[in-house]
């Protein structure tokens, strides 16, 4: 008998980004942050907040949430008494001394054209102009001492502006002025930006949460830094979907699974102060899943998890399952209670890398004709729901106007759509949704349903034997004594950033070579500063290049995270 209920569809949204903040400087090294948060994470909250029906998951990783809480704090404290901001492009944007030495000048002025060309330069004919000028400088270098401080100005404050929401854009009268302005923008004019910077950076936290108290999202949450779990408990894991893979050195991550409860349980106390409530759904890191890794997240309360449809390809395979014509339900691992969903790959890489050159309605609704045909192919199937995951920030910086004409559209018609019921994971189970049991899960991600992004090369498995030996370090000097207090406070959360996964993400040839360099030197960066809390001696391998990427140059923000894949 064909089932009349509707097609239930979830749209999580996974923000994160790694920690930029190198503590014993207290400088953020990289800006990515803070500029997500005024483009991406303000946006995602504004469309769903003017569009009625509009209901999603989105996930925080916690060390994410702390970040945003840095930058409100320090640009309040900077407008109001002018202590230093800690984050050198934000500085810049303020400065009344722009640096005058041509290495310096040519730093910043690169590091005002890391955005996307077409979507964010382009547009605006104005920044163009300053970046067409700046392209010059590459066949003319000797001519960056005579470019003007004005210059330097107007660059900076149309990079921040192109970085804006376009919910900011169509709402901030304040903006629309300064974009009228055109050039010759004023030391009041560059304060008043900050302001509104300011602003939306402080409200991002708010603006979540009072969505989720009005139940049109589900908060959702990550391991506290971001790591790859099943790795943290047994690097062998590697070998479920990679049986070839060589390891690290380094066979076994030491206390690998006290870490695991450390950073589930941080990662919750982050989220509830934030948010007031405990968050019942925890995305792992990168969708990196193994059956020790369900219990775990299980055992720290939670009742949702999700990760990528490779791994339950690769699951059902080896449980010896022949793949049907519908597997969109939720399972239950036999070793754990929770329930896990499957991304669906296809439709999820669709948002994130196809339908950006598309006409939003044209992408909107090949989305919605896709999903009618998974309704329809599953309609035996009451417990059918299909899981849409992918980054809340990356993707839209290839979207015309940040993405806005296409999820305005995609929510108005998923919530109008009588076949269609767009939802959240807690409620898909709240309604009686039942999870089938899977005997067998391969340990693996949602790239590729491995983690050959994270381990297996060369570069990738140094990278962990230099984040094992920190870890015996840490051990020893927890070990002794010598930590206490404070001072054991700082190295755990220390500790935790080193584990994180964009590390060993980005090490490996066919990486990008500016965002390899960048994330290289910061991950060595902060585990120099681990040595330092634990009052160890840092090795001299942290002194020496880890990976160098050949792959094409980002073309904005940290890639188009995925793209490379």
């Amino acid at each position: 008998m064909s089932s009349s209920v509707p097609l239930k569809v979830v749209l999580c949204w996974h923000m994160h980004q790694p920690n930029y903040l190198d503590r014993e400087s207290g400088n953020y090294q990289l800006p990515w942050t803070y500029l997500h948060a005024i483009k991406d994470y303000v946006d995602m909250a504004a469309i769903i907040e003017m569009t009625e029906g509009a209901r999603a998951v989105v996930n925080f990783a916690p060390t994410l949430l702390e970040q945003i809480e840095d930058y409100a704090a320090q640009i309040k404290s900077y407008l109001k008494s002018g202590t230093p901001l800690r984050d050198p492009l934000l500085a810049a944007l303020v400065s009344t001394a722009l640096p005058s030495g041509e290495e310096e000048r040519v730093t910043l002025i690169k590091a005002c054209l890391r955005a996307n060309p077409e979507r964010l330069i382009d547009p605006y004919p104005h920044f163009k102009i300053l970046a067409d000028l700046a392209h010059c400088l590459d066949d003319t270098p000797h001519a960056v001492p005579y470019i003007s401080g004005q210059y330097l100005t107007d660059l900076l404050v149309w990079y921040h502006l192109a970085w804006l929401g376009e919910t900011v854009r169509r709402s901030d009268k304040r903006v629309k002025v300064l974009m009228d302005r055109e050039r010759g923008y004023s030391h009041q004019e560059r304060l008043q930006l900050l302001e509104i910077i300011g602003e939306l950076i402080e409200g991002v936290i708010p603006r979540y949460r009072a969505l989720a108290e009005a139940g049109k999202i589900e908060l959702s949450v990550t391991p506290y830094a971001h790591p790859i779990i099943p790795l943290l408990l047994d690097i062998n894991s590697t070998h479920d979907a990679m049986p070839a893979a060589h390891l690290p050195v380094c066979s076994s991550y030491p206390g690998g699974e006290q870490r695991v409860q450390w950073h589930l349980r941080e990662g919750v106390e982050v989220f509830k102060r934030c948010f007031g409530h405990e968050p019942a759904g925890c995305w792992p890191s990168e969708g990196a899943v193994s059956s020790a890794t369900l219990e775990q997240i299980a055992k720290a309360g939670f009742k949702w998890a999700a990760t990528g449809e490779n791994v339950l390809s690769n699951s059902l395979q080896k449980s010896g399952i022949e793949p049907g014509a519908c597997h969109h339900h939720p399972f239950n691992v036999a070793e754990s209670d929770i329930a896990c969903f499957f991304r669906d790959d296809g439709l999820s890489d669709m948002i994130g890398f196809t339908y950006a050159d598309w006409h939003g309605d044209d992408a909107v609704n090949n989305m919605v004709h896709h999903l009618e045909n998974i309704a329809e192919a599953c309609k035996e199937n009451e417990n059918r729901v299909v899981s849409i995951i992918l980054d809340g920030e990356n993707a839209w910086e290839y979207y015309p106007e940040n993405g806005y004409h296409f999820l305005t559209a995609l929510y108005a018609k998923l919530a109008e759509h009588e076949s269609l019921e767009l939802t959240t994971f807690s409620d898909v189970l709240a309604s009686g949704v039942k999870s089938e049991p899977l005997p067998q899960m391969v340990a693996g991600s949602w790239v590729y349903g491995s983690f050959s992004t994270w381990i297996g090369e060369a570069d990738k498995n140094r990278g962990w034997d230099l984040l094992c030996d920190a870890k015996k370090a840490f051990d020893e000097a927890v070990s002794s004594g010598r930590l206490a207090g404070d001072e054991l406070y700082q190295a755990e959360r220390q500790m935790a950033v080193c584990e994180g996964s964009d590390w060993f993400w980005w090490f490996g040839d066919y990486n990008p070579a500016d965002s390899v360099r960048d994330f290289d030197r910061l991950f060595r960066l902060q585990l120099a500063e681990l040595y330092r809390i634990v009052g160890a001696t840092a090795p001299e391998q942290l002194t020496q290049v880890i990976s160098h990427g050949t792959g094409q140059p980002a073309t904005g923000g940290v890639m188009r995270r995925g793209s490379e894949h």
